[in-house]
């Protein structure tokens, strides 16, 4: 019993010290991630829509008590491990080529080298930090309340915070680099799980273009119609 627990351990501290092993756990904690990040856009939607509804749905959530607080525990988990794996995979890759090329150009089909997919570093560290500034406003943010209710009038908040330029301007250019980490994360992550082949590999990475595209634009339609005075 204890010697196979001992080369199940070793078997998994082998995959995570590997390179494809980082590669698994990066590409599983990414979909991960998206799926996360579609639903939390369709949350957002529901203030196009209705104010008290937006404001209920954040009530549901707050009141769903220890299942939704291990949700979020999970979900920081989830974050952390993916930032970790990515950078150690970015600096995997230093040291295999510590001297860079005088030029790089995208070479195109099939390597699909993209200036999205050799930012990823960059765009994933801007979009932890504005994780944390994002918390910090909303989440941890100032707490309205409905009149005569204790539910937190959330869609007060979202409101006022959008109809600021700076802040609306800032939010647009991150959901932007989003889109951008996206565009490659979503068919690195299919490839790294061997989703893909070479007859399918095209089609993909053009829906991950097209499902990046999709998800920013969801998140920047709410910011602009609050900016604009069609909500709120």
């Amino acid at each position: 019993m204890n010697s196979n627990s001992s080369v199940g351990s070793s078997r998994l501290t082998k995959l995570y010290q590997s390179s494809i092993g980082k590669k698994l756990i990066t590409g599983v904690s990414g979909l991960a991630l998206v799926t996360f990040v579609i639903l939390h856009m369709l949350g957002n939607l529901i203030l196009l829509v209705s104010a008290d509804g937006y404001n209920r749905y954040g009530y549901l959530l707050e009141r769903s008590g220890p299942l939704f607080w291990l949700i979020e525990l999970a979900l920081l988990g989830i974050v952390v491990f993916h930032i970790l794996m990515g950078v150690q995979i970015f600096l995997g890759r230093l040291q295999a080529r510590p001297q860079r090329y005088a030029t790089y150009k995208s070479a195109g089909a099939p390597s699909y080298q993209s200036l999205s997919s050799r930012t990823m570093i960059v765009t994933g560290l801007v979009l932890g930090s504005f994780l944390v500034w994002h918390l910090l406003t909303f989440k941890f943010g100032v707490r309205y309340t409905v009149p005569g209710s204790d539910m937190r009038d959330l869609a007060r908040l979202v409101i006022e915070k959008f109809r600021q330029p700076v802040y609306t301007v800032s939010y647009i250019g991150v959901i932007t680099i989003l889109a951008t980490h996206l565009r490659h994360g979503i068919w690195s992550a299919l490839q790294s799980l061997g989703a893909l082949n070479a007859n399918i590999r095209p089609a993909i990475y053009a829906t991950s273009l097209v499902l990046a595209v999709g998800i920013a634009t969801g998140f920047v339609v709410l910011p602009l119609a609050i900016y604009f005075g069609f909500v709120g």
